[in-house]
Order: C-alpha cells, then structure tokens, then sequence
C-alpha cells in the first residue's frame, strides 16, 4: 500500500472532535488544519458508524473539508478506518494515496489489523501512565506518613497537627506536600 499521507486522530470526548495525535504528511499545513467536529466531515462518519471509509477521490467529495489541501498535499484516494476498543472508537487511522485509486480488501484487512494494534498500544500507554500515577501518588503519602511521624515526635504534636503543619508549610512555601515531607525527612537524618 503506497501511502502518500498517514494520520492517527484521536477522538476528543469533551470537544466532541477528532485531533490529529501523529503525522506523516509533507506539509506543516497538514498539522496545523483545525480539529475535525465529529458529525460535521467526512471522516468522522467512520467514528459514528464504526466502520472503515473508502473515497476515491477526496477533491471530488462531497463533505470533504480540505480539497484544496488534498490537492497541495498530492493526494487523492482515502482509507479511513476505525481505532476501536472496548466497543468505542478512540480514533481513526488514515491513509491518503497520491493517485487516484480503489483499495483492496486485503489493502483494508492490513489497515484494520494496525488500526487495532494501533488502539492496544494507546490503551497500554494509558495504562501505564495511570500505575506511574498510582505509584508516585503512594511513594508521596509514605513520604508524608514519614514526615508526620517525625514531626508528631519531634514537637510533640497530634497526627492531625503535624499534618496541618505540613500542610501549611507547603502551602506557605509554595512547594508540593512531598518536597514538604522530603525536606522535614532530610532535616531530621541530619540531626
């Protein structure tokens, strides 16, 4: 499949569009074309209906919002299909070629197959971030647990007082709460 322009647009929930996420076009013009409303283009009936799009000729279709780019860029046929996972559509993969032509089912049945692993690789990325998240989120409370401790032994002081003074130490300070704790830990390894 000689692909002429690629693109990943990832459906945007809140804003009701699809934002192109990754490029290969040989315009910055193609990058910086505005946000596709979801039921106002072309492409996006790949999102409502959950199935791949074949147009032969996107200069020459109705409903498709960039010809005049289509026709710089040097393209001309589409292959759009759907990035779905768990039963929704999180995007679209694209493949714009520079001539005019008909796609192949195996042309489609290659395109779906990335289109899927594409979707996996987001998901675990997501996924991955999420335990990161987790993981320094639980490292902070053990920092500020720590901290409490020494503070509740040091000035005699409540968990609930030490946890205040934490609090409006970073609050004071402008730091967050577990360069709070840090500092207090440090402080006090060093007595």
């Amino acid at each position: 499949m000689q692909a002429r322009v690629c693109s990943i647009m990832l459906v945007d929930a809140q804003k009701n569009e699809l934002v192109i996420q990754a490029a290969k076009a040989s315009s910055e013009e193609y990058w910086r074309k505005p946000n596709l409303k979801i039921g106002n283009s072309l492409i996006s009936r790949v999102v409502k209906e959950k199935a791949p799009l074949m147009v032969r000729d996107v200069t020459k279709e109705e409903g498709y919002q960039y010809p005049e780019l289509a026709t710089k860029e040097g393209v001309r046929s589409l292959l759009s299909v759907p990035m779905i996972l768990k039963n929704h559509v999180i995007g679209v993969l694209n493949v714009y070629s520079a001539d005019e032509r008909s796609f192949s089912n195996e042309d489609l049945r290659l395109l779906s197959t990335v289109a899927d692993q594409v979707s996996l690789a987001f998901e675990n990325t997501k996924l991955s971030v999420a335990i990161q998240e987790s993981q320094e989120a639980l490292q902070t409370r053990k920092l500020v647990e720590r901290a409490k401790s020494i503070l509740q032994k040091q000035a005699s002081l409540t968990e609930e007082e030490a946890y205040k003074r934490l609090q409006q130490q970073s609050m004071k300070s402008r730091r967050s709460m577990r360069e709070i704790a840090e500092a207090v830990i440090l402080s006090s390894e060093l007595a």
